[in-house]
């Protein structure tokens, strides 16, 4: 029977613990909410493209450095830049993009990927009044390339201590209630 009355309160915990994590999470090494959220659109592409990269949320200039494009920052005040990637990029393969937030410091990875199919190139001709040929070249299909996705990044000492602040909380409201519920059954 004294279960069911502590079980409403252990919802209530883990229900907080739920809605406290992700703000936890966001929160900038001075304390302010961090909205940085870089985009690349598109993201997928086919070698010599253009992408268009987004340093939504970030207040001050935005560098992006990849391997597969050269570096480019999107200055103060704009939200977007573009960058060529390069004609030699492997077909099929996934690149990291990191975008650092120059007002906040903080750095998030987007991945890009590099399109891997068929590709058709005119081949010019020498007569005037002729359609170009069309040559084709197939790429033959590579299984999926998993990895971890971005969601491995460098250490937070912030969000590591609100998570930790956040289970110490959770776990000394747990030890009251049960030492509370203990000590009602003696008397």
């Amino acid at each position: 029977m004294r279960a069911i009355r502590v079980a409403p309160l252990a919802l209530l915990g883990a229900t907080a613990l739920t809605l406290l994590a992700p703000s936890a999470a966001h929160a900038a090494p001075d304390g302010a909410i961090n909205t940085f959220n870089p985009t690349i659109s598109p993201s997928v592409i086919a070698p010599g493209g253009r992408v268009t990269l987004g340093g939504g949320g970030c207040t001050g200039e935005t560098t992006v450095t990849s391997g597969i494009f050269d570096t480019t920052v999107i200055p103060s005040g704009s939200t977007t830049a573009t960058a060529t990637v390069d004609a030699d990029a492997r077909r099929g393969a996934v690149y990291a993009v990191t975008f650092a937030c120059g007002s906040t410091g903080t750095t998030r990875n987007v991945n890009l990927t590099i399109t891997g199919g068929a590709t058709s190139t005119p081949t010019p001709t020498t007569a005037p009044t002729t359609a170009p040929t069309v040559s084709s070249t197939a790429i033959a299909p590579s299984g999926v390339r998993g990895g971890l996705g971005g969601s491995a990044g460098t250490m937070n000492t912030v969000e590591v201590a609100a998570g930790a602040a956040l289970v110490l909380a959770a776990a000394t409201g747990t030890l009251w209630f049960a030492r509370r519920r203990g000590a009602g059954r003696r008397h």
